[in-house]
Protein backbone atom coordinates (compact mmCIF):
# COMPACT_ATOMS: atom_id res chain seq x y z
CA UNK A 1 0.00 0.00 0.00
CA UNK A 2 1.49 3.59 -0.97
CA UNK A 3 2.10 6.25 1.75
CA UNK A 4 -0.66 8.07 0.12
CA UNK A 5 -3.26 5.36 0.14
CA UNK A 6 -2.31 4.78 3.77
CA UNK A 7 -2.19 8.31 4.47
CA UNK A 8 -6.06 8.29 2.84
CA UNK A 9 -6.85 6.06 4.74
CA UNK A 10 -6.08 7.13 8.09
CA UNK A 11 -7.57 10.14 7.09
CA UNK A 12 -11.13 8.53 6.71
CA UNK A 13 -10.47 6.95 9.81
CA UNK A 14 -10.15 9.64 12.00
CA UNK A 15 -12.61 11.77 10.04
CA UNK A 16 -15.26 8.79 10.83
CA UNK A 17 -15.17 9.90 14.22
CA UNK A 18 -16.24 13.09 14.19
CA UNK A 19 -19.71 13.75 14.82
CA UNK A 20 -22.50 12.02 12.04
CA UNK A 21 -21.42 14.75 9.63
CA UNK A 22 -17.92 13.90 9.84
CA UNK A 23 -18.98 10.15 9.56
CA UNK A 24 -20.52 10.63 6.07
CA UNK A 25 -17.64 12.89 5.13
CA UNK A 26 -15.46 10.43 5.59
CA UNK A 27 -18.27 7.66 4.07
CA UNK A 28 -17.95 9.99 0.67
CA UNK A 29 -14.18 9.81 1.09
CA UNK A 30 -14.05 6.45 0.98
CA UNK A 31 -16.36 5.39 -1.79
CA UNK A 32 -13.79 7.55 -4.16
CA UNK A 33 -10.89 5.49 -3.03
CA UNK A 34 -11.52 2.09 -0.80
CA UNK A 35 -9.22 0.81 1.50
CA UNK A 36 -9.43 -1.96 4.19
CA UNK A 37 -8.17 0.73 6.82
CA UNK A 38 -11.10 3.70 5.89
CA UNK A 39 -13.75 0.72 6.00
CA UNK A 40 -12.99 -0.51 9.29
CA UNK A 41 -12.93 2.68 10.79
CA UNK A 42 -16.18 3.48 8.92
CA UNK A 43 -17.86 0.55 10.41
CA UNK A 44 -16.54 1.05 13.85
CA UNK A 45 -17.97 4.64 13.94
CA UNK A 46 -21.10 4.23 12.56
CA UNK A 47 -21.56 1.70 15.67
CA UNK A 48 -20.33 4.23 17.82
CA UNK A 49 -22.86 6.63 16.65
CA UNK A 50 -25.53 4.70 17.08
CA UNK A 51 -24.53 3.51 20.12
CA UNK A 52 -24.56 7.13 21.30
CA UNK A 53 -28.17 7.55 20.07
CA UNK A 54 -29.19 4.48 21.97
CA UNK A 55 -27.23 5.59 25.32
CA UNK A 56 -28.37 9.43 24.86
CA UNK A 57 -32.04 8.29 24.69
CA UNK A 58 -31.71 5.64 27.19
CA UNK A 59 -30.55 8.46 29.34
CA UNK A 60 -33.85 10.55 28.86
CA UNK A 61 -35.67 7.59 30.17
CA UNK A 62 -33.87 7.13 33.19
CA UNK A 63 -33.28 10.97 33.82
CA UNK A 64 -37.14 11.15 33.58
CA UNK A 65 -37.30 8.22 36.08
CA UNK A 66 -35.33 9.85 38.53
CA UNK A 67 -31.63 8.05 37.97
CA UNK A 68 -29.53 10.43 37.81
CA UNK A 69 -25.81 9.11 38.22
CA UNK A 70 -26.26 6.27 35.80
CA UNK A 71 -26.87 8.37 32.36
CA UNK A 72 -23.88 10.18 33.39
CA UNK A 73 -21.96 6.62 33.60
CA UNK A 74 -22.80 5.63 30.17
CA UNK A 75 -22.24 8.75 28.66
CA UNK A 76 -18.20 8.51 30.37
CA UNK A 77 -18.51 4.98 28.88
CA UNK A 78 -19.15 6.11 25.45
CA UNK A 79 -16.55 8.86 25.77
CA UNK A 80 -13.93 6.62 26.56
CA UNK A 81 -15.16 3.92 23.48
CA UNK A 82 -15.11 6.83 21.04
CA UNK A 83 -11.50 7.86 22.93
CA UNK A 84 -10.04 5.13 22.05
CA UNK A 85 -11.72 3.95 19.00
CA UNK A 86 -10.30 8.01 17.44
CA UNK A 87 -6.90 7.02 18.97
CA UNK A 88 -6.65 3.86 17.28
CA UNK A 89 -6.89 5.68 14.02
CA UNK A 90 -4.44 8.04 14.65
CA UNK A 91 -1.90 5.58 14.94
CA UNK A 92 -2.86 4.21 11.79
CA UNK A 93 -4.27 0.94 13.88
CA UNK A 94 -7.26 -1.35 13.35
CA UNK A 95 -8.43 -1.55 17.09
CA UNK A 96 -11.72 -3.09 17.58
CA UNK A 97 -13.52 -1.23 20.10
CA UNK A 98 -13.83 -3.25 23.07
CA UNK A 99 -16.94 -5.56 23.75
CA UNK A 100 -18.95 -4.69 20.15
CA UNK A 101 -16.16 -3.77 18.11
CA UNK A 102 -16.22 -7.28 16.73
CA UNK A 103 -20.22 -7.26 16.29
CA UNK A 104 -19.95 -3.79 14.54
CA UNK A 105 -17.66 -5.41 11.68
CA UNK A 106 -20.12 -8.12 11.25
CA UNK A 107 -23.50 -5.94 11.61
CA UNK A 108 -21.93 -2.97 8.68
CA UNK A 109 -19.92 -5.84 6.49
CA UNK A 110 -21.88 -4.09 3.92
CA UNK A 111 -19.96 -0.90 4.10
CA UNK A 112 -16.69 -0.78 2.69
Amino acid sequence: MSESTTDNGKTIGMVAYLTFIGWIIAFVMHSNNKTEFGAFHIRQGLGLLILYILVWVLNIILAIAGIPLLPWILLIGVIVLWVLAFVGAVQGEKKLIPGLGAQFQDWFKGLG
